[in-house]
């Protein structure tokens, strides 16, 4: 699937916000969307990642950031951000969300 497939809901918690932290990070969100099959593992595939970017340590978070370490500090905040986001997302039923079609 394409990000393009996301509802307005999961593109504004996950995309839209990490597009303000950084768009590197939004890359890798975007990356996801090629290996998932609807939203709900496109939602499920991102609180994995997420999981994972606050488990590494600086060095090993440059090969994200393409060689940049930013502010880790920063960086947890908005990924939390993201988790409630998702939560939001997920307590709306899938067919009261907005899909462009």
């Amino acid at each position: 699937m394409d990000t393009d497939d996301l509802s307005k809901e999961t593109y504004k918690a996950i995309i839209f916000e990490s597009e303000k932290f950084n768009s590197d990070l939004t890359l890798q969100f975007g990356l996801l969307s090629y290996d998932c099959n609807d939203e709900d593992e496109f939602i499920s595939h991102s609180e994995k990642l997420i999981k994972r970017l606050k488990g590494v340590n600086s060095e090993e978070i440059k090969d994200v950031f393409f060689g940049k370490v930013p502010n880790l500090i920063k960086l947890n905040k908005t990924l939390d951000k993201i988790l409630d986001n998702i939560a939001k997302v997920k307590q709306i039923p899938k067919e009261k969300r907005h899909f462009e079609f």
